[in-house]
């Protein structure tokens, strides 16, 4: 199992409606297609004006065989396009899990 994190810088300000756009049509286009949401949360302390989501893969070519997927979706495109102008900077992360770590994903 590998995490994606994902870290968006957004505009002084913009968080809240970047949220909200999120929520009532982001989610619901994004999950079915990237499946494990693992958290997806705002920041109150340390660099502000954030926001990070993690998706769970089983692997490399999973993530990158969804990730075509979202990128080839019309209903994607289109969310984009509402909320790219909020976005300032975009960090991606990819988590490796220690050697110890047994995750079980359900979902």
């Amino acid at each position: 199992m590998i995490v994606e994190e994902r870290i968006y810088t957004l505009a002084p300000g913009t968080s809240p409606a970047y949220v909200k756009a999120y929520g009532e049509e982001g989610l619901a286009i994004q999950k079915p297609i990237l499946g494990r949401l693992v958290g997806y949360y705002t920041t109150e302390f340390g660099p502000l004006n954030q926001v990070i989501h993690m998706w769970a893969y089983e692997s490399l070519e999973e993530r990158a065989e969804r990730r075509a997927k979202l990128g080839a979706s019309e209903a994607w495109k289109a969310y984009l396009g509402k909320v790219r102008p909020f976005i300032v900077t975009q960090e991606n992360k990819l988590l490796m899990p220690a050697p110890f770590l047994q995750v079980k994903w359900q979902d």
